[in-house]
């Protein structure tokens, strides 16, 4: 049985014709029905229309995994190995920058805040030798993971475009934060926080 959509009303077509109302006198009636009629159908096709191209939430980009040598101990690190217990963040820098040197200070206070809280430091060192780099963990006092990455062939799949910049990865693995060049204890710190709080609805993007 066929039942067609009219405004104000459904009409069934196998009950055959509908009766006729009685015109108004004035016509005004009839000029408000049918006003009130394509309202009714704009807002309807309106909504469809919306509900059809609402944006999908965004969904936080999966970080490419990291198989380094590190320069403290010549063990291998593997960031695979941190899904489901650390955050991790990896900051691209060189001995040749002074925005790195000038940070050096901040990310080792930084990490030295949260080396008890999940959260790992790893520093790869970007078109630079491990003897200027080893030079520059020195003057710095660094304690965290470092390791080389000269040809920039990891820096690049992680979209670098110059140092310092420093990715916060969350424990799930996706990647929630890019600081490009000021990365300061306090963006840092708040990047990482967002990190280790439990995923609740849309993850946050990254801030750059």
């Amino acid at each position: 049985m066929a039942t067609a959509l009219h405004c104000g009303r459904f009409h069934d077509d196998s009950s055959g014709p509908e009766p006729r109302s009685r015109p108004s006198p004035d016509g005004n009636g009839a000029t408000a029905e049918a006003i009130l009629c394509a309202v009714s159908l704009l807002v309807a096709f309106a909504l469809a229309f919306l509900s059809l191209h609402v944006p999908p939430a965004v969904a936080a980009p999966a970080a490419p995994a990291i198989r380094v040598r590190l320069l403290d101990s010549g063990e291998t690190f593997d960031s695979r190995l941190l899904l489901g217990k650390k955050v991790l963040v990896v900051r691209f820098q060189a001995s040749w920058c002074k925005t790195c040197a000038a940070q050096a200070a901040g990310v080792q206070r930084v990490y030295e805040r949260y080396q008890d809280r999940d959260v790992e430091f790893l520093a790869l060192h970007v078109e630079d030798t491990e003897r200027d780099a080893r030079r520059f963990l020195r003057a710095h006092r660094t304690t965290y993971h470092t390791a080389l990455d000269p040809d920039v062939r990891v820096a690049n799949r992680f979209g670098f475009k110059r140092a310092p910049y420093t990715i916060v990865i969350n424990k799930r693995g996706e990647i929630v934060a890019r600081l490009e060049a000021t990365a300061d204890e306090a963006r840092l710190a708040a990047a990482i926080d967002s990190a280790l709080k439990p995923r609740r609805g849309k993850v946050l993007p990254g801030t750059s």
